[in-house]
């Protein structure tokens, strides 16, 4: 047994979970730099500032899809590749993680040739005007190309943190974080690429990372090793990921479609200003969610391990941990927020009737985020075990059930219906966590009665 699995099954719980945790919260904070800094740059351009940010606003429901195909890999494969060594078979674990590698490639392929050909088409559907196209266009056409490199930096990352390599997860989004800091101004403003630029930093980013990922996990360090005679796709192995990872591609794919609903909703109630602020929203909300998600990721190898191996204690006390770690984290958050709005929409625009409304917005729209660390430590927990059915029923009541009708209800119910469409989001976020509450206490406590 390598020192990392014995690390996994035996070390202090507490003292574990700490380890794994920070350096996976630093990458999701890092990472977070990978969608936000190209708008803090681009947001500072001067003259088109603005109209820029909101174009390249529009692109994120379709960036976000990007994200959820890795995802529907990677966060079903990754746990079961972690429960079959908790169980000691490490040739099942590569073989997942062979055949994940492959439909990734597959996925790529068949996302960039759509991308390339239906995104002027996609980006008018999420919200892009006259005024914005052109910008969202210039954006999507370069980050396209780059798409392979999302699928496997985002896919095969997991697999690194699912071994327990945490720091080396972390390292994977320094590398590209810190290639998209230096590159992005050089492009933007240096080459005089606007957009473009920006774009292209991204995708040599991330090109960067890909390549850090790919040695690490063909090289001596890893446990689990990328081999030839892994790649072609098990169905027998490969469905039951898919099938797993289908509640975290609902959450981040949802995203789009929540996105297309609010943008059409706040460009007929609020106009311009009112889609750009939701691009400002949605970062702020990516800055608060992350290190949640890092948390939660930080702790899914410790639960997949130990669910692998049995031991019902070490898995109910990870779970408390990562409760109570979240909501420490999501309260401080709110706070923050609700106390200095103006503060973080700063950041994205020097416009101070975009900050002034923005500051309004996030008030309204984050209001119930101090409880929102229960829905992440519930959801994660279903994925690390493998309850595929619990983790896609709570993505779909929260987003489509409850959130997408909400976007269309509350204009109706509150005066100021630009801020009722705002209002959405917390109503929902309020039900969801109830309703996730209350079937994790069943579902956790069956789960471990089978044990």
């Amino acid at each position: 047994m390598s020192e990392n699995k014995e690390m996994l099954g035996t070390a202090p719980i507490g003292k574990l979970l700490f380890k794994l945790a920070v350096p996976t919260v630093v990458a999701q904070l890092i990472n977070m730099l990978y969608n936000i800094v190209d708008r803090i740059y681009i947001g500072h351009m001067p003259g088109e500032g603005s109209l820029a940010l909101t174009g390249v606003g529009v692109c994120m429901p379709i960036i976000m899809i990007i994200s959820a195909f890795a995802a529907l890999i990677a966060s079903g494969g990754a746990p079961k590749a972690s429960i079959s060594m908790g169980k000691g078979d490490t040739d099942a674990a590569e073989k997942i993680m062979g055949g994940c590698f492959s439909l990734q490639l597959i996925i790529s392929a068949v996302l960039t040739a759509a991308l390339l050909i239906w995104n002027e088409d996609l980006l008018l559907m999420f919200g892009a005007s006259a005024n914005t196209i052109g910008y969202a266009t210039a954006y999507m056409n370069i980050y396209a190309i780059g798409t392979v490199f999302v699928q496997l930096t985002l896919g095969m990352g997991a697999f690194i943190t699912a071994q327990g390599y945490t720091k080396v997860s972390m390292i994977t989004v320094l590398i590209g974080a810190l290639s998209n800091i230096i590159l992005d101004p050089v492009f933007i403003f240096g080459f005089h690429l606007g957009v473009k630029g920006a774009a292209l930093a991204t995708i040599l980013s991330q090109a960067i990372s890909c390549v850090w990922v790919l040695c690490f996990l063909c090289g001596r360090r890893t446990d689990l090793k990328l081999k030839k005679q892994n790649l072609p796709i098990d169905g027998k192995r490969i469905f039951p990921c898919v099938a797993l990872g289908t509640a975290t591609f609902i959450m981040q794919s949802s995203e789009s479609v929540i996105s297309v609903c609010f943008n059409s909703s706040l460009l007929k109630y609020g106009g311009d200003i009112a889609v750009g602020a939701m691009t400002i929203l949605t970062s702020v909300m990516q800055f608060a969610m992350l290190p949640m998600q890092g948390i939660a990721q930080g702790a899914q190898p410790i639960l997949s391990y130990n669910y692998g191996a049995k031991n019902t204690a070490r898995v109910k006390k990870t779970f408390k941990l990562l409760l109570i770690s979240c909501l420490i984290y999501s309260f401080a958050v709110w706070s923050a927020i609700l106390l200095v709005p103006q503060l973080f929409a700063g950041i994205f625009s020097p416009d101070a009737t975009l900050i002034a409304f923005t500051a309004k917005a996030l008030r309204v729209y984050c209001g119930v985020l101090c409880i929102f660390g229960i829905q992440i430590a519930c959801q994660m927990t279903f994925v690390s075990i493998g309850n595929a059915p619990c983790s896609i029923i709570v993505a779909i009541v929260r987003k489509f059930v409850l959130l997408l009708p909400l976007i269309y209800l509350m204009p109706q119910l509150i005066a100021d219906q630009t801020m009722g469409v705002y209002t959405a989001e917390p109503v929902a976020d309020l039900l969801a966590v109830s309703f996730t509450a209350v079937l994790f206490a069943i579902q956790f406590k069956k789960a471990l009665k089978e044990l």
